[in-house]
């Protein structure tokens, strides 16, 4: 069975566009059970955080504004926003809202459902499956995905596509809750995910590091 065929049909794809260019939250919702195919591997996303940009929100990249690294995070919806992280990981986020007011969401986990072989390829450490792609920066390792990714368009036929979930996820099967390791607005409830999924990475607040 092909999980992710190349062509989107126009009904899902119309769907797809309308949701990311939704206000951010009922976004960040909706990716969840989406299907992410990139370097032979695709995996179903289980945990997600919202952005919002420079819409008061102090954990964005894009809050002081645009810059030449977080320029695609303007718009348009549907493309991809990855940046490199403490030297050695690469994150992704899919811009969502409307162009000219910075938003995005960040995967931060997913399942992987095709390509198994090649995802254990690539991280031939990691012992149990559901540890592949738990984490934002796991998860791009399992996909292959870095800099080259950057500004991809997500509904289309290109290198990294995203299709809708194969089962519609329930209102019930999603659960939300502050955001992992950030420093302001650490309260928010704007991190996603599919409640009771293994793959779902722990909650680890943020501590500031204090100086001696």
């Amino acid at each position: 069975m092909d999980l992710l065929p190349g062509d989107l049909a126009a009904d899902d794809r119309t769907a797809l566009a309308d949701l990311l260019a939704g206000p951010l939250l009922p976004a960040a919702r909706g990716l969840l059970g989406c299907l992410l195919h990139a370097g032979g591997v695709t995996v179903r996303i289980t945990e997600v955080e919202a952005y919002a940009g420079t819409a008061g929100d102090p954990a964005s990249h894009a809050h002081r504004g645009r810059t030449p690294r977080n320029a695609v995070m303007f718009g348009p919806a549907g493309y991809t926003y990855v940046y490199f992280t403490y030297g050695m990981h690469w994150c992704m986020n899919v811009v969502t809202g409307v162009e000219g007011e910075a938003s995005a969401v960040l995967l931060r986990a997913g399942a992987v459902v095709d390509g198994l072989a090649t995802a254990r390829a690539r991280r031939p450490a990691v012992r149990r499956d559901v540890d592949l792609a738990r984490g934002p920066a796991r998860l791009c390792a399992t996909l292959g995905i870095d800099r080259a990714a950057y500004g991809g368009y997500l509904l289309g036929d290109g290198p990294v596509r995203l299709r809708p979930p194969a089962v519609p996820v329930p209102a019930e099967a999603v659960a939300a809750g502050p955001r992992v390791g950030v420093t302001g607005a650490h309260d928010l409830p704007w991190r996603f995910w599919l409640d009771g999924d293994p793959t779902v990475s722990a909650y680890r607040r943020h501590v500031p590091r204090t100086r001696r």
